[in-house]
């Protein structure tokens, strides 16, 4: 289960709920979802999410933005009144799966804090850039070549370090650490597909073995 004084950004809060960032912030523009004001070190201040809120996001995305802000406030009330209830009837024509939509997001949640746990950053490591424990692949690189259409035995066979877990990892991590502008293509970040089956990382120790510079 959620911890319940646990906070979550709006980019956390789109990766777990699989929604658009965008989407997100327009739920709190509109004062859907709760949120909670966190300062961070620097003094400034941003929006989070807690952990009512962030249910009340997976809901509106699946069932609640088709509702009138009346029944919609209801199907909330009702959650806030039965807080351990697997279903919730909104009213007599509703009635909602509150059980699914927790497990659905625990699972998201683990998931996350599992990628959290696999990824790190030191500045010896290819200049501070994301990588995966035990690893110089960059996290980002690898959800960019899902991204983009490296299929994940591709990824796979290319770099055998990484697990098929892992590619999971990457894709829900990047959700939740967006990088500034515009995201580059896998020919800028030195990515190239080099076959059907192989995809070489710019720097590769093995393309400088065969002889073939990524």
């Amino acid at each position: 289960m959620m911890a319940a004084d646990r906070i979550y950004t709006p980019t956390e809060a789109a990766a777990v709920s699989g929604m658009a960032v965008k989407a997100v912030h327009n739920a709190i523009d509109k004062k859907i979802v709760e949120t909670k004001a966190d300062t961070r070190p620097s003094g400034a201040a941003r929006r989070t999410l807690t952990q009512e809120g962030l249910l009340r996001l997976k809901l509106w995305h699946g069932v609640g933005s088709a509702l009138s802000a009346e029944r919609r406030e209801k199907l909330f009330e009702a959650i806030a009144a039965t807080p351990n209830a697997k279903t919730v009837r909104a009213d007599e024509l509703l009635i909602v799966d509150v059980g699914a939509a927790r497990k659905q997001l625990d699972a998201q949640i683990r998931t996350l804090d599992e990628a959290e746990a696999a990824v790190h950053r030191r500045k010896d490591t290819l200049g501070g850039e994301p990588v995966f424990k035990g690893t110089r692949i960059p996290v980002r690189m690898v959800a960019a070549m899902l991204a983009q259409g490296a299929s994940a035995e591709e990824i796979l066979e290319g770099y055998p370090a990484l697990a098929p877990r892992m590619l999971e990892l990457a894709a829900i991590w990047v959700a939740a650490h967006p990088a500034r502008g515009r995201p580059k293509t896998l020919d800028e970040q030195g990515v190239r597909l080099k076959s059907s089956q192989r995809l070489t990382l710019k720097g590769d120790p093995r393309s400088r073995r065969s002889g073939t510079a990524a």
